[in-house]
């Protein structure tokens, strides 16, 4: 694996990133509106030489796994 690749971040953990309805287009960035038959920042990546300077974290859920035990008999 190259160096721009692994500096490249994952679209699948930012907020722009959806899946659309298009078999031949199935990935999409909704930040710079295009959609992709692969991951967007790799088209990002190939066209600019850069990074992708769009991406957001996906705010995750914080899960307690103790509030989610029934309590009780």
């Amino acid at each position: 694996m190259s160096s721009a690749t692994s500096a490249t971040p994952g679209c699948r953990d930012c907020a722009h990133y959806a899946i659309t309805h298009d078999a031949r287009q199935p990935y999409a960035c909704r930040a710079m509106n295009f959609k992709s038959a692969r991951a967007p920042a790799l088209d990002v990546l190939e066209a600019s030489g850069a990074s992708c300077l769009w991406f957001k974290a996906k705010p995750r859920w914080n899960v307690d796994p103790a509030a989610s035990q029934r309590s009780g008999p």
